[in-house]
């Protein structure tokens, strides 16, 4: 039976469209009373909230171009103060040293030389470039100078040339594109009389930001040293003026989203032809640094690219290509193109792995990509082979050179080394150094196998180690298990609790988290939101399974859940859940909860629904999750992702029947666990009145249920804070209903 697209959401929850005979009616289970001295477990071994929450945050490392100093942003909060306390830490590479500038105003930094970093300070409605010498015996920073000052407050993801001696960033600009009228045109707006915003295409909305009048726009401006003095150009040229392209991509496209040569820029754009909601194609442009002879590198018929990439040799440049438009996780492959041969080919066409960013080696030979791999986020090193004829594949096989946490911000440096930062699940971003990449670059060159025994790995920080001293962490154990896939086992961690002993059966409480995404995982990595060891540290075994639609696992793997979220994902949870439950008897059965975000909310939804599958929850929590699936086509902002999920538009036969057959709102007469709800206001990817949707289900039926709103946050809570208050209320609500404290 089809049903009107635009579901008022209230009346969704009142009329179930599945009906149970009274005889059949689940057994709700009475409102626990909730402790009014509940607190979180702050133990010495223990990692709370706050303790998480008020770890420093580093960034990844800058290195200078000789290779022997990095400066890494870091970003404190204090509960005591309510802010973020910002700083930049200067590390000597090779042996740590490390010395701190203290940032009160905030803002990016960069190298323009190797002793001299740039500085960008917004304050009282202007933005200026400041610089800040650096000595290294001892290592210090002399007073910060004034270079001048910017005509917009927007500027942001800089990237400098020395050759060039030309500055790039990003900044907002209206339509006409001047960097110059942005300010008097912004006054016009905050005083036209009105807030009605008029749209005539999407996106209206995105992420969290109803769509203005202004888009990002590539600038560039010349930044050279004149004696001792550095100088910044009076000329703003806007290189994507009058081409109706905007790069960086919204709403997360940073610096990673263009390069700079001595010449030109390159970057990823949306493809200005296509309705920007419902199409995933972005085009990868090259341009002079005097915004003339645009080209377009891409065929035109591809997805979504990402990380576009000059070799230091100039004669190439390299980007990360999705195949299908529509299908935002589709296997990104490496793209090369050279310059002078007009040439473009794929490097990667037979590796079933998708990398998330890409650089070049120092000799333009090699490229090294980031890539998630079995739920870690490792570097593999490719060789570039030669250029082909014509556009064509050329494959190169993939050599690993991490093999544990997760890595970000790989840059090689001077010297067969690189530097980045490594997180884990017991650890937030240290900077670490790997050298002997020259010895590896000349056996993949040579056709042989990398010896990745002649790198050395060395950690050079230890930004958390104070905050983190005396707290019992656990690194998570890798657990595999038949799932619902054909050929491959499935994937989960398990972390376990202070103080958990094998043997002592039936003691722990268990949860399991269900990540997000669908096409995310669950990775050995930091997390600042949903940290397993936060959980574990509040009395829980914390079960995190990789079900089907997870990535870093294959392609097919990952594509397995796409018209089927309710089914093999689903299953693979429950298999993985009974899996652990035989294999951990120290876990007690009569306290199990779940928690799961976005997806992951869905998925909670699903299990509230469906009690037949037996996972046994006595409680649970939904974060950002989707009520209505069919819904969710019309609602959300990114409309190309139901498109591909389901396999067509909401109201196309076949979409829509998937759909429906799997959507939380069409099994609310089999609601009956405790469920606390969580939603914010400035959710556009999940707009909040599902949450209030499944809450009003909730009390209606009578089952104890709680809603948490954020009016401030959007698909993730960030504020400290808030964030603060989210732990509280999850693990309040868990206790209601399994006595943990």
């Amino acid at each position: 039976m089809h049903i009107l697209p635009f579901l008022q959401l209230g009346f969704a929850a009142q009329v179930p469209l599945s009906s149970v005979s009274p005889a059949s009616a689940p057994q709700i289970p009475q409102m626990a009373t909730a402790k009014s001295d509940f607190t979180l477990s702050e133990g010495a071994n223990a990692l709370s909230p706050q303790d998480m929450l008020t770890l420093p945050r580093p960034g990844v490392p800058l290195p200078n171009d000789i290779g022997d100093l990095a400066i890494v942003p870091i970003s404190t909060y204090s509960f005591q103060d309510r802010k973020s306390h910002k700083s930049l830490s200067v590390v000597a590479l090779g042996d740590g040293r490390a010395y701190d500038i203290p940032l009160p105003d905030g803002g990016d930094a960069f190298w323009l030389d190797s002793r001299t970093i740039a500085h960008i300070v917004t304050k009282d409605d202007t933005q200026s470039l400041y610089t800040i010498p650096i000595s290294t015996s001892p290592l210090s920073s002399d007073l910060s100078s004034h270079v001048g000052s910017f005509p917009i407050t927007t500027a942001s993801a800089f990237r400098y040339s020395p050759s060039a001696q030309r500055l790039v960033f990003s900044a907002y600009v209206y339509p006409d594109g001047l960097v110059e009228t942005v300010k008097e045109q912004d006054k016009a707006y905050e005083n036209r009389g009105n807030s009605g915003l008029v749209y005539d295409e999407t996106f209206e909305r995105q992420w969290d930001t109803w769509v203005g009048p202004k888009s990002k726009a590539l600038i560039g401006v010349s930044l050279a040293k004149v004696g001792a003095k550095w100088v910044l150009g009076e000329t703003y040229v806007n290189v994507l003026k009058g081409t109706g392209l905007s790069s960086p991509v919204e709403p997360f496209g940073e610096a990673d989203d263009y390069d700079i040569s001595q010449t030109h820029v390159i970057f990823t754009a949306k493809d200005p032809q296509l309705p920007k909601a419902m199409h995933t194609r972005q085009n990868i442009y090259f341009v002079a640094h005097d915004g003339k002879d645009l080209r377009q590198l891409t065929s035109g018929t591809q997805g979504a690219t990402h990380s576009p990439v000059f070799s230091p040799s100039g004669d190439k440049a390299a980007w990360l290509e999705l195949a299908l438009d529509g299908h935002e996780s589709d296997r990104a492959k490496v793209v090369i193109y050279d310059l002078k041969k007009d040439v473009r080919f794929t490097i990667t066409e037979d590796w079933d792995r998708s990398p998330d960013s890409i650089i070049f080696s120092p000799s333009s030979a090699l490229i090294y990509a980031t890539t998630g791999d079995h739920a870690r986020i490792k570097v593999f090193a490719l060789a570039v082979p030669p250029t082909p004829p014509s556009n064509t594949t050329q494959t190169t096989q993939p050599a690993a050179l991490t093999f544990s946490g997760s890595i970000s911000g790989f840059t090689p440096i001077p010297g067969g080394r690189a530097t980045f930062a490594l997180s884990s699940l017991t650890s937030p971003n240290e900077v670490y150094e790997l050298s002997g990449l020259d010895a590896a670059e000349r056996d993949l060159l040579a056709g042989r196998k990398a010896d990745v025994k002649a790198t050395t790995l060395t950690r050079l920080t230890s930004f958390s180690s104070a905050g983190l001293q005396g707290k019992d962490l656990s690194p998570g154990k890798d657990f595999w298990f038949k799932g619902t896939a054909e050929g491959q086992d499935t994937h989960g961690y398990v972390i376990t609790p202070p103080g958990f002993e094998r043997g002592v059966n039936g003691k722990w409480p268990a949860v399991m988290l269900i990540h997000g995404g669908p096409e995310s995982a669950w990775f050995d990595q930091w997390s600042t939101r949903w940290n397993p060891n936060v959980f574990a540290s509040q009395g829980y075994v914390v079960v995190a399974i990789n079900p089907t639609g997870s990535t870093s696992f294959g392609q097919k793997f990952t594509d397995g859940i796409n018209k089927n979220w309710g089914g093999r994902p689903i299953q693979d949870l429950l298999m993985g859940w009974k899996y652990i439950l035989q294999e951990y008897p120290e876990i007690d059965q009569n306290r199990t909860v779940a928690a799961g975000a976005s997806y992951g909310g869905y998925a909670i939804n699903w299990i509230q629904g469906n009690p037949e599958l037996g996972f046994g929850f006595k409680a649970l929590v939904c974060h950002d999750g989707v009520f209505d699936t069919t819904y969710n086509g019309y609602a959300t902002d990114e409309l190309f992702f139901f498109n591909h999920e389901w396999g067509g538009r909401p109201w196309d036969p076949a979409a829509f029947e998937a759909s429906r057959k799997y959507s939380p709102a069409y099994t609310v007469a089999k609601w009956s666990t405790p469920q606390l709800t969580i939603h914010s206001s400035k959710d556009y990817r999940l707009p909040e009145g599902d949450g209030i949707a499944v809450f009003h289900a909730l009390q209606q039926l009578g089952v104890p249920s709680r809603l948490l709103i954020f009016p401030d946050e959007n698909h993730w809570v960030i504020n400290a804070g808030n964030s603060l208050k989210w732990h509280h209320e999850v693990f309040r609500w868990f206790d209601q209903f399994i006595g943990l404290s």
